[in-house]
């Protein structure tokens, strides 16, 4: 089969199209036919080697896909070759206290698949069964593979996390990114008031999610702007992913006792808090990392029933995979960026 592979950390041009063995499904797994792969900001971070250097080289990236069931391993009887499935990105061994009480995320040989494992940039991929879920027949493939790692992050951030309630109010930060857009429909879904923020050439884009209010984060205050929408009040939820750049002004945009959530820093890790300003108007600040199998089943009826949307910037085939991390590096996109593979049908 085909494979995006790279056999050492670097920039997008270490991706390179390569011929590698077919996967094979061992007792508990199955072999999906990939259609398509979406592309995560984890991927980048992987690939540059932030995470330490962990992986197996050569490795194949990618947390998120969609695709067609080819072959079944021993033990899996209740899915048919043939089925569209997308895949859980979450692994875990499913035996340990953490699985079995439903945190399968807080397991202690719990990775992130394209983290650790051969990911989605290929043609076929290995994962376990209880990593798969239908795909909607109202969805391509593109827009499917979208979704999961997203989602589930958006959920268990403003659910299990910072639990909103109807009636407050939410700052999402980056409403664009996927990630964001995602928080933007779960938070209006929970009967939260919406304040989102984009950079200028994004706006129109922004607003076709329905936020309530929306900030132009390049040219525009983003705490004087949430003072004047909430009449000095602040927030009771931010759902911060961008890191450094925002940082000060996510937690200056909170009410005392209000919550902040983040899952990433694109802009930066190493942003600076003042622990007088924390404590003494009582925040919290909550971090997260992906979510359990459990949550995106939950999250992924909202899918099926057509209430949750996929929110697609544009497509690249497989082949031009370092193109397409260019793309999200340069800060180009306005939704997800997805990998075609093979045929949509």
């Amino acid at each position: 089969m085909k494979a995006i592979r790279y056999h050492g950390y670097g920039s997008h041009d270490v991706l390179t199209l390569e011929e590698v063995p077919d996967p094979t499904p061992g007792p508990g797994e199955v072999v999906i036919d990939l259609r398509a792969a979406a592309i995560n900001h984890l991927d980048i971070w992987v690939r540059e080697g932030v995470y330490g250097d962990r992986l197996k080289m050569p490795h194949i990236p990618g947390s998120d896909g969609a695709g067609v069931v080819a072959e079944i391993g021993p033990g899996v009887r209740d899915v048919a070759v043939g089925e569209e499935v997308v895949i859980s990105p979450g692994l875990s061994c499913g035996t340990c206290e953490m699985c079995l009480k439903g945190e399968d995320n807080f397991c202690p040989s719990y990775v992130i698949l394209g983290a650790g494992p051969d990911g989605t940039y290929a043609e076929r991929v290995a994962v376990p069964r209880q990593n798969l879920v239908p795909k909607p027949a109202g969805l391509s493939f593109s827009e499917a593979a979208s979704l999961p790692l997203v989602l589930v992050t958006a959920w268990h951030m403003l659910h299990a996390l910072a639990g909103v309630r109807q009636g407050e109010t939410v700052l999402v930060i980056g409403g664009t990114s996927g990630v964001g857009s995602a928080a933007i429909q779960l938070a209006r879904l929970a009967g939260a008031t919406v304040i989102a923020t984009a950079s200028t050439g994004k706006m129109d884009r922004l607003r076709t999610l329905g936020p309530d209010h929306v900030i132009d984060h390049a040219v525009e205050d983003i705490r004087r702007k949430v003072g004047e929408i909430t009449d000095r009040r602040g927030v009771d939820v931010v759902f911060e992913h961008v890191g450094k750049k925002t940082w000060d002004a996510s937690l200056k945009s909170l009410r005392p006792g209000g919550r902040l959530v983040t899952c990433g820093s694109t802009s930066g890790y190493d942003a600076v808090t003042d622990l007088r300003y924390l404590y003494q108007r009582q925040l919290r600040i909550m971090g997260d990392y992906m979510g359990t199998k459990g949550e995106l089943l939950e999250a992924w009826r909202l899918v099926a029933a057509g209430v949750v949307h996929p929110f697609v910037d544009r497509t690249f085939p497989l082949a031009q995979a370092a193109d397409a991390h260019a793309y999200v590096e340069g800060r180009m996109a306005a939704g997800k960026v997805v990998l075609t593979i093979g045929s949509e049908h």
